[in-house]
């Protein structure tokens, strides 16, 4: 490589930097200001556990901040060599939260947890806020919306998972569903330790999203200020899924749009990722589902981009 060529490498990868911190600022600008500062101990309690035959799944809490402690499901491969990949696991919208990845109930094609840690992931399935067994106001403790905090609770995942002697701490990834397709990519955004992100049925462009009517995304269990000071009104909106996509790059995004969601329209997914060569999409014959087909797909994406096999 020539002097010339290494300096427009880094030219562009500057570039690329400038870009990504933009956007993330204009979408603080609605979520609020990301936590800064010393991070406090995790303090990992094993609350129960169970051996199945080709995993151990614990019922674990950790410290995101403090006054404040997140319950997940925590599963570790048996019969297996580590160090291994890992991903975070996040729920969809369901009053169970983190046990319908796991595997305990709900839809069985959203146990994504459970079946990752079946083909040799480590993974981690925290409740979102009020989801499950987590009670906390993130607006009595300053934040501007639901949405910062289960993003700095899944950054606190990402700690947990780095801090585990059986985990690669650079091949983690983060896979979700509905509510967690959308904060699995707002952790990617935040989180650059995230290399490979799965979304399904997580987002379509704001002015796709019911016809533009963002009241879905306005009140307190997601972000009030859309209501409170850009009058949920998409053309006021200061981020785009689209810029979030490309916050992510160049790591690697797999998107998961049935055709008949009558959540997140699919037009508005291929809008946003048009031209995006980082980011693959599927459109399964579907409602607002994740189907075996297009799962085990998604899990193979995982399993090859976090190898660096990609």
């Amino acid at each position: 490589m020539t002097r010339r060529s290494f300096a427009a490498l880094a030219f562009a990868g500057a570039q690329a930097d400038e870009r990504r911190s933009a956007i993330l600022r204009r979408m603080e600008q609605v979520m609020g200001p990301l936590p800064s500062g010393e991070r406090p101990p995790l303090e990992l309690r094993i609350l129960d556990e169970e051996r199945r035959q080709t995993d151990r799944r614990m019922l674990v809490s950790f410290v995101p901040e403090p006054g404040d402690r997140v319950p997940a499901y925590l599963f570790v491969p048996l019969g297996r060599r580590p160090p291994f990949a890992a991903a975070v696991c996040l729920h969809q919208t369901t009053a169970i939260g983190k046990s319908e990845p796991a595997g305990l109930g709900g839809k069985p094609n959203l146990h994504y947890a459970r079946e990752l840690a079946e083909r040799g992931f480590v993974t981690i399935a925290p409740d979102y806020p009020n989801f499950g067994g987590y009670k906390f106001d993130p607006y009595a403790h300053g934040y501007a919306s639901a949405t910062m905090k289960g993003i700095w609770n899944h950054i606190r995942a990402v700690d947990l998972l780095q801090s585990l002697p059986e985990v690669d701490a650079r091949r983690i990834g983060a896979i979700g569903h509905s509510l967690g397709g959308h904060n699995a990519l707002f952790l990617a955004a935040f989180d650059e330790r995230i290399r490979a992100v799965v979304s399904s049925c997580g987002f379509t462009s704001f002015r796709r999203y019911m016809g533009g009517d963002l009241n879905g995304w306005s009140h307190r269990g997601y972000m009030p200020r859309i209501a409170a000071e850009y009058g949920k009104d998409p053309a006021r909106m200061p981020f785009e899924f689209r810029d979030v996509l490309e916050a992510i790059a160049p790591r690697r995004v797999f998107v998961n749009a049935p055709l008949r969601d009558a959540n997140f329209d699919p037009a508005g997914v291929d809008e946003a990722a048009s031209g995006l060569a980082h980011v693959t999409v599927r459109h399964p014959d579907a409602e607002h589902d994740f189907p075996p087909d297009v799962r085990e797909e998604a899990y193979s994406f995982l399993a090859r981009t976090l190898s660096g096999r990609s």
